[in-house]
């Protein structure tokens, strides 16, 4: 049988001639932070004092023993290394067994009977990428960094959220793989389901020694109490296994993820000429967890253009997604552990589609497992974002080799839903001023629609694939058009108010977000030292975007009095706008559901302590974003929406269902003055079909005086109880109290609107114990703590208190509050949880909130 040993351990980096001890997995900043021979480049201004190591080349070496690669052990011994980054000569003994030049493949050197000093010479990636520019000539990309140029992490080389932090290393497992006679090369299951049935068709590469060339091999396969047998024919073979009646796997939100081990085995029968057969001899299994679901995507065209709705076992979904970026500069530190706290996190805020950016990596193979126990839908994006990409060798065959590899090692995930060519290139090629410039040259067109699609047909039939993202289907409509498939928003973000987003109804809104700094403690963290404000050294530093503050500011502008001079109000402010801008446009085109089928929010995370547009910060803390995705990716939805003239339209009310059961609800409607005095109400009583939105228009009577700036409207909904745990209704701006949902619409901006001065009082409530809970009053004293552990804040509104948010960070660098931003009408009280705070005083707790002020 195969067997495969872990080279992790007795790995140096050679460093000025001498060598380091070096983490495998790994990389070379890891090594040299750890030596001590760098500063942390993710703190302060550190960044361009490491620059200097992407400049230069570096070696990995280890001693392979002769007993390690022994030829008397088995008939053949591999190194196989799962991810080196990224141009590398590999030697043993002085021998070259191979170079690399692609950071997102897998490599494979025959290294029977050899041994002696290992090296992985890395080259800078700067100088293979000048080495390749050289071969293809120059093309543009949105930056200045060479990064079309070489088959790696093309944020590594900075991004307008990211560092530039071009590392070399061995960043994924390696291993010596021993094995005789043959080995499973390539296992590749195409599920389906039809009719009550489900099918795996396995197909299985074969690799034979010399040896093993005249023997009879077959292949079994098992699944679901289904099992079958193949003989290989030459160097392959096809295996069929029915399943009646399988459990289905669904998406989060819509039925369970049923997973099924699938195995694999590569049986030796012994030589062709023998007389009688010799006993089975296992040579090499295969192991991996499938689910029995079907997927499709609805690109038919109707009156309103071209849709682009994934379709799950016969249901139209509308996906609630977030982008997902490497979730650290160095890739090799994120563990399992790590992608669990992350998806669960996405999974908590209701999400069920993750899009994997194709300016990163293929994630490791423990992100999709995760997705699939989780029922988060993947996007895969192939590695292309944001630049004209040359398709001459040695790049296109680089690209293909991956392509092939990456399919093959993905696909039996059963989240992963669509593969997607690239990012915004077929976007570039017509609007940034690219084509004229290329004048005939090659730009990334021949992958996505020619290579990349033929590789998913042969490879992976059953999933489908889009060219690009945006895309509309064709260069008969421009690349990024709303009406049809895919739809970029930035337009919003870059030059006009958030209120915009519901000028349009894309068909699918696959990139859409806004910026806001990271929590507090994470700021102090990375800039140790620094008097925060938003343009201190620091700040600026880990402010990526081009004008980012600039557009942050505006942003604030449009719709409070700017603060001058006080930090604390601007960081608020400006997460406060980041939470409803996002809520402006996922209500708005949820609203809109099924014209809209879905939204992507740019983005769920960082990799680094950033401003950024990320619900998650770069040290994992959430922003009132987050919050503010758990209330808007709720399966029930209250949301009122100015007309379609604009406010002097009148509002509209969307009850907005996405549960499988019909919502039957009473919704209250109240024209209301600031001061809490309520002029008219009105209860609609209304039931919405499952996976339908109701939509009308507010009664007159019940529209807000806007001249008057003192009147707004509320509407209250029962949650009810069949929505199920992960709803979480009632959160973010619009959340009110804890029985049901609330939708708000105030007709002016917030800085001329006439709020009253915000009162409210805090009651802190340590943990119950042996004698029952204590309360803390807005008179007890700073020094009360938990000692890190829980207490409940209860807060009574006494006026109308507009986004109030507890920023439990204040409260301990660790601590995290269940809630985020909550609009009170004078009366209304509401619980909040506070775990692992330090400081739990009434006076620190009552400090640690926010809310909107009079201008």
């Amino acid at each position: 049988m195969k067997e495969a040993v872990q080279l992790t351990e007795g790995w140096n980096l050679v460093h000025d001639g001498s060598p380091l001890p070096a983490q495998v997995p790994g990389c070379v900043h890891v090594d040299l932070l750890a030596a001590g021979l760098i500063p942390d480049p993710c703190v302060g201004l550190n960044e361009s004092e490491v620059a200097w190591v992407g400049r230069r080349p570096w070696t990995y070496m280890r001693e392979l023993a002769p007993g390690e690669t022994a030829a008397d052990r088995h008939e053949r011994t591999d190194l196989v290394f799962d991810g080196l980054d990224t141009a590398a000569v590999i030697t043993l003994d002085g021998y070259e067994l191979g170079r690399t030049r692609n950071m997102h493949r897998r490599h494979r050197f025959d290294v029977t009977g050899r041994h002696g000093p290992l090296h992985v010479a890395f080259t800078s990636a700067y100088e293979e990428a000048a080495a390749v520019r050289a071969l293809t000539g120059e093309r543009p990309n949105a930056y200045p960094e060479p990064f079309q140029y070489i088959r790696r992490m093309a944020c590594g080389f900075g991004w307008d959220w990211g560092p530039t932090l071009v590392t070399a290393g061995i960043w994924r497992p390696v291993r010596l793989e021993h094995w005789s006679t043959a080995r499973l090369a390539a296992v590749r299951p195409l599920v389906t389901v039809r009719d009550g049935l489900g099918r795996v068709e396995v197909r299985v590469d074969v690799e034979r020694t010399g040896r093993g060339a005249d023997h009879r091999l077959e292949v079994r396969a098992a699944v679901g109490g289904a099992q079958t047998r193949a003989a290989v024919d030459g160097t392959g073979a096809v295996l069929t296994l029915d399943v009646p009646d399988p459990l289905l796997w669904w998406p989060r939100g819509y039925g369970e993820q049923p997973l099924y081990d699938l195995e694999v085995t590569l049986v030796d029968q012994g030589a062709e000429t023998a007389e009688t057969p010799a006993e089975d001899r296992p040579l090499d299994s295969w192991t991996r967890r499938i689910g029995f679901r079907d997927v499709t995507l609805d690109r038919s065209p109707d009156e309103h253009g071209t849709a682009f709705t994934f379709v799950v076992n016969g249901l139209p979904v509308f996906a609630r997604g977030v982008n997902w970026i490497p979730d650290d500069v160095f890739p090799s530190r994120v563990t399992p552990e790590r992608y669990r706290t992350r998806l669960r996190q996405a999974a908590d805020a209701g999400v069920d589609l993750v899009r994997i950016w194709g300016g990163g990596i293929y994630e490791d193979d423990a992100f999709y497992d995760l997705c699939d126990e989780l029922g988060l839908m993947v996007w895969q994006d192939f590695l292309f974002a944001c630049a004209a990409y040359p398709e001459e060798q040695p790049l296109r065959g680089e690209v293909e080799a991956e392509a092939r590899d990456n399919v093959v090692r993905l696909m039996p995930h059963p989240s992963l839903v669509l593969w997607n060519g690239n990012n915004e290139n077929l976007w570039g090629f017509r609007d940034w001023d690219w084509e004229p410039g290329l004048r005939g040259d090659s730009w990334g067109g021949g992958y996505y629609l020619d290579l990349l699609p033929r590789v998913v047909a042969e490879l992976d039939p059953t999933r489908p694939y889009t060219a690009g993202s945006p895309w509309s289907g064709s260069w008969g409509h421009h690349p990024n058009d709303p009406a049809h498939g895919t739809h970029h928003s930035w337009e919003v973000w870059n030059r006009r108010d958030y209120a915009e987003y519901r000028d349009s109804v894309p068909r699918f809104v696959a990139e859409f977000g806004w910026q806001a700094p990271p929590a507090l403690a994470t700021l102090r963290r990375a800039l140790p030292g620094e008097r925060l404000a938003p343009d201190s050294p620091g700040m600026l530093h880990h402010q990526k975007a081009e004008d980012g503050n600039g557009k942050l500011n505006r942003g604030v502008a449009r719709h409070f009095t700017p603060p001058e001079d006080d930090f604390d109000r601007w960081h608020y402010l400006t997460q406060v706008v980041q939470a409803r801008a996002v809520a402006a446009g996922i209500e708005h085109w949820r609203s809109h559901w099924p014209v809209c089928a879905g939204t992507v929010v740019w983005q769920l995370n960082d990799c680094w302590p950033v401003s950024s547009w990320s619900a998650v910060d770069g040290d994992g803390r959430p922003k009132p974003l987050y919050h503010e995705l758990r209330r808007v990716y709720a399966d029930r939805l209250l949301t009122l929406q100015p007309g379609p003239d604009g406010d002097t339209g009148g509002p509209v009310l969307a009850v907005i269902n996405q549960s499988a059961e019909p919502w039957h609800t009473a919704v209250r409607l109240r024209r209301m003055r600031a001061d809490g005095t309520v002029l008219v109400e009105e209860v609609l009583d209304l039931t919405v079909p499952a996976r339908r939105v109701s939509r009308r228009t507010v009664p007159g009577d019940l529209v807000p005086d806007a001249p008057s700036a003192k009147e707004f409207l509320v509407a209250d909904a029962d949650a009810d109880a069949d929505v199920g745990a992960d709803s979480d209704e009632g959160e973010g701006t619009g959340g009110g109290t804890e029985e049901g949902l609330r939708a708000l619409y105030f007709p002016v901006a917030d800085k001329d609107f006439a709020y009253p001065a915000p009162r409210y009082d805090v009651v802190v409530r340590t943990p119950v114990g042996p004698a029952g809970p204590a309360d803390a009053g807005d008179g007890a004293g700073d020094g009360g703590s938990d000692g890190g552990g829980s207490v409940e804040v209860v807060v009574t509104a006494h006026t109308l208190v507009r986004d109030l948010l507890l920023r439990a960070d204040r409260l301990g660098p660790d601590a995290v509050c269940d809630f985020g931003l909550r609009t009170l009408l004078p009366g209304e009280t509401i619980r909040l949880r506070v775990r692992n705070a330090v400081d739990t005083g009434a006076n620190a707790v009552r400090s640690a909130f926010s809310s909107v002020e009079p201008a």
